[in-house]
């Protein structure tokens, strides 16, 4: 037995474990649960155990009955020390212990006796501590910004601090920020203005972006190097630089305040890195595929339509998704472009919001949630979609 890997394995489960545990008891405080009998030392006694016992059982047992029997006894015991807490805390213990043991499920006692299996196990650790942090980093915003959104003024003023979430009050006082800003503030119009801008700026850019991309990828042309290694030469430049000028031509071609100027300035601001993403997918569709498609007549744009698009859906999906997304959450060319209200787009409407000095804290953060909501549905639909189109051009062949 390797007792240097089993060692090292009990105290960076346990330390990961205890992680999991207390993010689980911050979210249970700001609920307005008083914990204060859980002590550190007896998490890390229940951690250490749980996880020797995991790896002493091994595969002896059914992998379902010895993560769901060991899960229940140590959140038992768990409650014997701190019965502190009601019934829906100690059921999200049960699932951390739960998915705990399920992710450590091909541990045991000849695993770790294998060599190098201590790097194998710092590493993971490691990049569950980072999952775990980074993400931690990245929702608490989200879910302070969904917490207000349900809060009354009153409850607000009362203990600004208070994040908790009364779920006695009916369906209209529950939800009454959301109903407030779609009857008052009109913000239907605003969803529907924005999603005629961002599926608008996508269809436009992908219907240049396609053959400018398979133009730079495979034809040759003067300036084709100079092209295709200075496309992303834009983003040099900060978008304010661009504002003042813009602002000034689109003023004078009556362009503000419509959503054709903001069509104009995202698919410009966005074709860059389109035809970018597009040409490394297209370079790597094996050229003789097109040969075959010449020699039986087909022209370039036949070739486009019947060959290139359809073999680099992936990669056209992603390109989608990053430019609906851009167009959705931008902000600066919306701000200087837009003045009237029936045009504002979500991220324009939610700044309208904010100078009303008069607006309350739960309609504006209600209104962040709308505005957030769709693209984070949005994104974790399509993510596969997107990570497989911006590497699947990184190697040719």
């Amino acid at each position: 037995m390797n007792y240097k890997s089993t060692l090292i394995y009990l105290i960076i489960s346990t330390l990961y474990l205890l992680t999991l545990k207390l993010v689980w008891i911050i979210l249970s405080v700001l609920q307005g649960l008083e914990l204060t009998n859980i002590t550190l030392e007896t998490n890390l006694i229940l951690g250490l155990s749980l996880s020797l016992l995991s790896i002493l059982f091994g595969n002896k047992i059914n992998l379902l009955t010895k993560n769901l029997g060991l899960s229940l006894i140590f959140t038992y015991i768990f409650y014997v020390i701190n019965n502190v807490a009601p019934l829906w805390f100690y059921f999200g213990i049960f699932l951390i212990y739960f998915l705990f043991l399920n992710n450590i499920r091909n541990y045991d006692l000849k695993y770790l006796n294998q060599p190098h299996v201590i790097e194998k196990v710092t590493f993971k650790y490691i990049t569950l501590f980072g999952i775990v942090f980074f993400s931690l980093v990245i929702l608490f915003p989200f879910y302070i910004m969904l917490v207000t959104s349900f809060k009354t003024q009153a409850s607000l003023l009362m203990n600004p601090l208070d994040f908790s979430l009364d779920f006695t009050k009916n369906f209209k006082e529950f939800f009454k920020s959301y109903i407030v800003v779609f009857k008052t503030y009109n913000f239907s119009r605003y969803i529907l203005t924005s999603t005629i801008v961002s599926v608008g700026t996508v269809a436009i850019t992908l219907l240049f972006a396609i053959p400018a991309a398979y133009a730079v990828a495979r034809l040759n042309f003067f300036g084709k190097t100079f092209l295709s290694t200075s496309i992303l030469i834009i983003y040099m430049f900060p978008a304010i630089v661009l504002v003042i000028p813009l602002y000034t031509i689109f003023s004078q071609l009556g362009l503000r305040n419509s959503i054709s100027g903001l069509l104009i300035v995202y698919t410009a601001t966005t074709l860059p890195v389109a035809i970018y993403m597009l040409q490394g997918y297209f370079k790597s569709i094996p050229k003789e595929i097109e040969d075959a498609a010449l020699i039986d007549g087909h022209n370039w744009f036949g070739i486009i339509l019947k060959i290139i698009i359809p073999l680099s859906l992936p990669a056209i999906a992603s390109v989608a998704l990053y430019v609906f997304m851009i167009a959705w959450n931008e902000f600066l060319f919306s701000l200087m472009f837009l003045d009237n209200p029936k045009t504002f787009t979500l991220s324009r409407a939610i700044n309208y919001l904010s100078g009303d000095a008069e607006t309350p804290r739960q309609f504006l953060m209600a209104g962040s949630v709308i505005v957030t909501l769709p693209i984070l549905l949005i994104f974790i639909y399509f993510e596969k979609y997107l990570v497989g189109g911006l590497t699947s051009g990184s190697i040719k062949g």
